[in-house]
């Protein structure tokens, strides 16, 4: 029965509750629900609104419900409106009138506004221990790879050597600015608009610093208006969350890349991998390439809200039950993500043998061949053109540069000796990129130091 019939002379439509129930959804917020009416009742009691016997009775009441909740005597009612309209007529069929009581001085609106936030920030926190952990395990990885020659690619093409760690801890970098979004994210989730209540606040004596001080918020929201129909912190968070969707993507691509018989860069275990249903010979990057595809569906998330907010004027709206769904779905999905991307990179074996021969094979040494005859005094353009050349001969005689003759090399400069060797060895050519965020193995080392220092590990 709807707390609100009172000014309905008909019967609610059964298909219409249905449509308008959001307690399949929302119900997860239970805890929130229930901690935000424990503290709005010790509000009212401070505050001379209700009897302090009266709040006593309600908040004993809502600890036994949370109770029944957390240990299976009490199933959530999906004839409910929502979480909401749930535990207060719970509440009210337990304590009788002084469950009543619990509402005054509160709207829908506010609470709703107010258990959200609190939804948001115990789920930020877990998205950002679970996005550590895998920061971690990146690091980890880099940590053994610090030596390991791999080809660099622009344009999918192999271009200049690297080292596997400095592959890697780029997309720490990409995960560490990812957890700076969250902070600031959470700094406008951690502001609480209970008080705000439908949308002109109350005529009753509230202590609103004394309510958001007890749900742990850092302040109150300014405007209550603003407090029930701002939705902009979800539209923010998920945000965030499509970004580290996007940056699991990318590296989601490599692997399924690396892993394939033409690359062969890494293999990955057993246990992260699936087979064909007809052909044996194949093990599949599945898991990779489900994150690539979830990524669609956490977009998809974003573009709901944004296209939910466009249009509702002040104050709150109908279509602000949709916020729910969307973000609870891209909370689920990233985290499912992480949490399952993070042992497949633990537990995958990196070819390193293959990957040192790709990157000979690529002629990704010949910026370096260049940058000796510059050395030497010959302009780099005509550097390179002599370089180029040798490219192409070693083409057409299957052939790397590193195995060249010097008297190949002469033919095409006189200026080649015999240190030409030193200056395209692999190893060479990578250490000697030893600037600040560089691939050689000291810079490497620094940036997997400071990204420790950031994580505190």
């Amino acid at each position: 029965m709807p707390m609100w019939e009172g000014r309905f002379s008909k019967k609610l439509d059964e298909r219409t509750n249905d449509f308008n129930s959001s307690i399949k959804f929302d119900h997860r917020m239970y805890k929130q629900d229930i901690k935000g009416s424990i503290a709005h009742s010790k509000m009212l009691s401070k505050q001379g609104i209700i009897k302090e016997e009266e709040s006593k009775s309600i908040i004993e009441g809502l600890n036994g419900i949370l109770e029944d909740i957390e240990n299976g005597k009490l199933e959530f009612d999906p004839n409910a409106e929502d979480i909401h309209m749930f535990i207060e007529a719970e509440l009210t069929k337990r304590i009788g009138d002084n469950g009543k009581k619990l509402h005054t001085a509160r709207s829908r609106n506010d609470q709703v506004a107010l258990d959200i936030r609190m939804y948001l920030k115990e789920e930020v926190e877990e998205l950002k221990k679970n996005l550590k952990k895998l920061i971690h395990t990146f690091i980890k990885k880099a940590e053994e790879n610090t030596h390991t020659i791999m080809p660099g690619y622009t344009h999918m093409q192999r271009a200049q050597p690297v080292t596997f760690a400095h592959h890697l801890m780029a997309y720490v970098q990409m995960f560490l600015r990812d957890l700076e979004r969250l902070n600031e994210t959470y700094k406008r989730i951690d502001v609480c608009p209970i008080g705000s209540c439908a949308l002109a606040g109350t005529t009753y004596p509230l202590d609103r610093e004394f309510e958001a001080n007890e749900l742990g918020f850092s302040k109150i929201t300014d405007n209550s208006l603003d407090g029930v129909s701002d939705r902009d912190f979800i539209i923010e968070l998920l945000s965030d969350i499509s970004i580290i969707m996007m940056h699991l993507s990318r590296i989601s691509e490599e692997i399924i890349l690396w892993c394939s018989w033409e690359f062969k860069f890494i293999e990955l275990d057993d246990s992260f991998s699936t087979g064909s249903s007809i052909m044996p010979q194949k093990k599949n990057p599945d898991i990779t390439e489900l994150i690539r595809g979830k990524t669609g569906r956490v977009y998809g998330d974003l573009f709901t809200m944004l296209t939910v907010m466009k249009g509702t004027p002040l104050a709150y709206n109908k279509d602000m039950q949709e916020d729910k769904e969307a973000i609870f779905d891209a909370l689920d999905t990233v985290n499912l993500c992480i949490t399952t991307l993070d042992p497949l990179v633990e537990t995958m074996t990196v070819k390193k043998d293959n990957m040192r021969k790709a990157a000979a094979e690529g002629f990704i040494n010949a910026t370096d061949c260049a940058d000796y005859l510059t050395v030497k005094g010959i302009p780099f353009r005509d550097a390179y053109k002599i370089v180029g050349n040798l490219v192409k001969y070693c083409i057409e005689n299957n052939t790397i540069l590193e195995n060249l003759d010097i008297s190949i090399y002469k033919n095409f400069s006189d200026v080649f000796d015999k240190d030409i060797y030193d200056a395209i060895d692999l190893v060479n050519c990578v250490n000697r990129r030893n600037v600040l965020g560089g691939p050689a193995a000291e810079q490497v080392i620094k940036q997997i130091e400071l990204a420790k220092s950031k994580l505190n590990i």
